[in-house]
């Protein structure tokens, strides 16, 4: 925990919006030493050290002003892609809808996104299944509001190229042939279905969508594992009244060499009732 949580306590309390950003994870010394076994432990650990990280920043004495939306970065791990090397990254991202029912969201993340790396455009962007009730079945009705706001983001020349994560054929062939911007990736979780299912091989094949895998859990990033780090990492605030909307992981690649010069997170939360 930082050194003074009460200053930024103060900060959270009278907040509306809290934009966090891990900066290059690459650059978190603990971490690189530490291999996190999973990916949700791996984001709750990021989620804690960036607050602690920024908390331990602000001084009780230098607080003058309340804003109702926070930045909450590492400093030291911020890192913006140099312009000159740009052509030679590939920059890819995976949006996870948590909290919000709104299409916005897609927006705001991809443009935070550009914001924080410093780009124009990201070249990918998979969008992991929106969040539905439980004993629901995913349909096209539930996809479409995101994918319009990602075919937006297309043709404004924000995104290159858009993505699915864990449909199934039914579900990847209503998409396509409703979408005015195709699929061109979906990814399968294999811990889920151990191969490829043949029918969902055969329509990727047909029409050049590219199958990948995964292995994020089906929740990466719940309501209450957020308001856990929160309240561990600032105790002096009613973390329960905060609600993360959308999370996206992002990672640079060198394109000649397939090294990660840069993966990181960013998620934004809001104030119930705000």
């Amino acid at each position: 925990m930082g050194t003074d949580s009460r200053a930024a306590g103060a900060l959270l309390a009278r907040a509306r919006t809290l934009h966090l950003q891990t900066g290059n994870l690459l650059n978190w010394g603990r971490l690189r030493k530490k291999c996190p076994s999973t990916h949700s432990e791996e984001l709750r650990d990021c989620i804690q050290k960036t607050l602690n990280e920024w908390s331990s920043q602000i001084s009780p004495d230098s607080v003058r002003e309340f804003p109702e939306v926070l930045e909450c970065s590492a400093s030291h791990a911020v890192e913006k892609i140099n312009p000159d090397e740009r052509e030679e990254m590939k920059v890819s991202a995976k949006l996870f809808i948590v909290g919000s029912n709104s299409s916005s969201s897609t927006r705001n993340a991809v443009d935070m996104a550009c914001s924080v790396l410093g780009v124009a455009q990201l070249d990918s962007v998979i969008i992991a299944s929106p969040p539905i009730e439980d004993g629901v079945n995913l349909s096209l009705e539930h996809l479409q509001p995101y994918w319009e706001e990602l075919e937006n983001l297309v043709q404004s020349k924000k995104i290159v190229a858009i993505g699915t994560s864990d449909l199934d054929k039914t579900q990847l062939e209503q998409l396509y042939q409703w979408a005015q911007v195709k699929p061109n990736s979906n990814q399968v979780n294999l811990a889920s279905c151990c191969v490829m299912p043949p029918d969902l091989t055969a329509f990727a094949k047909q029409f050049d969508i590219q199958l990948l895998t995964h292995n994020d859990p089906k929740e990466l990033l719940s309501e209450a594992s957020f308001q856990e780090a929160l309240q561990e990492s600032i105790p002096d605030i009613q973390a329960h009244e905060w609600v993360p909307l959308w999370l996206l992981r992002y990672s640079v690649i060198v394109k000649s060499r397939g090294i990660i010069k840069s993966k990181g997170y960013i998620l934004q939360a809001k104030r119930r009732g705000s």
